[in-house]
């Protein structure tokens, strides 16, 4: 964080300071909820949570060299008391990025938030000094930390902005105002929360409607409901895409026999050719959706080309790829999973496949529980399940309750009768199928919500095979 004294930092934040010797003592540290991350000059902020309390590790974080505590009490050691720490987080990000000279770049959507994050970030770093959401800290609290993050040096702040219900982006957009809005597409991710896509396309809407007349919106000309959000900004609209009236459109469009995208980029400036690292055809929306604003912020075609072709992923278990050196290919995309996110990760796999199929190796999904579905949970779990029979993927392993029997049924009814789908009753009992079955050649994707765990399968399949080689990194 930009140094700032806690007499200021007070100030911003109406708090008042609780046994604080000097209040001329400067934050030079970042600013942390985790205590193990402190480091001399931070500033740990102390939220009381469902099982810890990070008020009792007040004393710790001091003794490791933590300027001071942000509480909701005094703690016996230098702290700034307020009455709500997470609103007083969120009015310390207000503060910084005003002082800042960066331009702040939010983005949002039901799928590829992170994945089009990472691709943005790795673009815009070869640029400038580029500070970025780690992983999916997308929230009231995340935001705010991110931001804090970005220094004197920082150039670009490009802020992955989360919505659980109407308002949501409204209020981060409060907390760190955006010059340039990415929306990336709406689909059915937290549909049970939000009761439709209307009302998804309404919130993640709120980013467009928070950006200045001399802003940007960079939006999906492939997603009607994306696209008709240029009616609700007063920022210039560029459009990314396959569609022939995007302004940043991919032409040629293709599958290395490796599985991953090569097509050819096109800007108002000129047009180069992307071979991506990343596995899979929908990673072209989110690399068109990063070249859209590279562009924006002065980045020639040849440049954004580059990165987008050496970039590889950032945030873990996003279609990790690692191919064991028995032969075995595990595809590790456990970190969460909604409808879309899991067909694009079939159709991925099925290309990755191609080639090992031809000598005789199989495609494996293991899939779990796609959480927040709300009343459409039932279909689009059986919808699912017959994707993978439609995409001839060669076995489904189905892992977990409920759910998991609905997408083995739809497996079932669209003609999976015989050994080609299972549903076994957890990780353990996927994770002994697997490691009696796999032979050399197989490629296995491991994909479910995140509370479903399933990253322990992946880990399990490469347990004593360290050696194999990671790709998409």
């Amino acid at each position: 964080m930009i140094a700032l004294s806690l007499a200021e930092i007070a100030t911003v934040v109406g708090g008042q300071t609780y046994d604080i010797p000097d209040p001329a003592v400067l934050v030079t540290g970042p600013v942390v909820r985790d205590s193990r991350e402190v480091e001399p000059g931070s500033l740990f902020v102390a939220f009381v949570g469902e099982r810890v309390d990070g008020h009792d590790y007040a004393a710790d974080v001091v003794a490791a060299g933590a300027a001071a505590v942000l509480a909701s009490r005094p703690v016996g050691v230098p702290a700034i008391v307020v009455d709500d720490v997470q609103a007083a987080l969120g009015a310390l990000a207000r503060h910084v990025v005003e002082r800042l000279g960066a331009t702040l770049v939010a983005l949002t959507g039901s799928v590829g938030k992170t994945s089009s994050k990472d691709l943005l970030a790795q673009v815009l770093r070869r640029h400038a000094p580029t500070v970025w959401t780690p992983g999916s800290l997308n929230n009231e609290i995340g935001l705010p930390l991110t931001a804090l993050s970005a220094t004197d040096e920082t150039k670009f702040l490009v802020l992955e902005m989360g919505a659980r219900g109407i308002g949501h982006i409204r209020y981060l957009t409060g907390l760190t105002p955006p010059k340039i809005g990415l929306v990336l597409n709406v689909g059915t991710a937290h549909i049970g929360e939000f009761g439709g896509r209307e009302q998804i396309a309404e919130a993640k809407g709120e980013l467009v409607e928070s950006l200045p007349a001399d802003g940007a919106a960079i939006l999906n000309a492939d997603d009607p409901l994306v696209r008709a959000m240029a009616s609700r900004t007063k920022a210039r609209v560029l459009l990314f895409g396959e569609a022939a009236d995007a302004d940043v459109r991919a032409e040629n469009v293709r599958l290395t026999e490796n599985g991953q995208p090569a097509f050819t980029l096109h800007t108002p400036s000129g047009c180069s050719d992307v071979t991506l690292r990343l596995y899979g055809e929908h990673h072209v929306s989110n690399a068109l959706a990063a070249a859209a604003v590279a562009h924006e912020l002065g980045m020639s075609v040849d440049e954004i080309a580059l990165a987008l072709s050496e970039a590889g992923t950032l945030s873990r278990w996003r279609m990790e790829v690692t191919e064991r050196p028995d032969g075995v290919t595990v595809v590790n995309d456990a970190y969460n999973a909604n409808p879309e996110s899991m067909r694009a990760a079939l159709r991925a796999l099925v290309a990755m496949g191609k080639a090992s199929q031809a000598k005789g190796g199989r495609t494996w999904a293991v899939l779990g529980h796609m959480a927040e579905l709300g009343d459409e949970g039932l279909a689009e779990h059986d919808a699912v399940g017959r994707l993978a029979v439609r995409l001839n993927v060669s076995k489904l392993v189905a892992v977990g309750g409920r759910e998991a029997s609905w997408l083995q049924l739809g497996a079932y009814n669209e003609g999976s009768w015989g050994e080609e789908s299972v549903h076994v009753s957890d990780a353990q009992a996927a994770i002994d199928l697997l490691r009696s079955e796999l032979r050399a050649g197989d490629v296995v994707l491991v994909k479910a919500s995140r509370s479903v765990g399933l990253e322990k399968v992946a880990a399990a399949l490469l347990e004593n095979h360290t050696e194999g080689e990671v790709s998409g990194r």
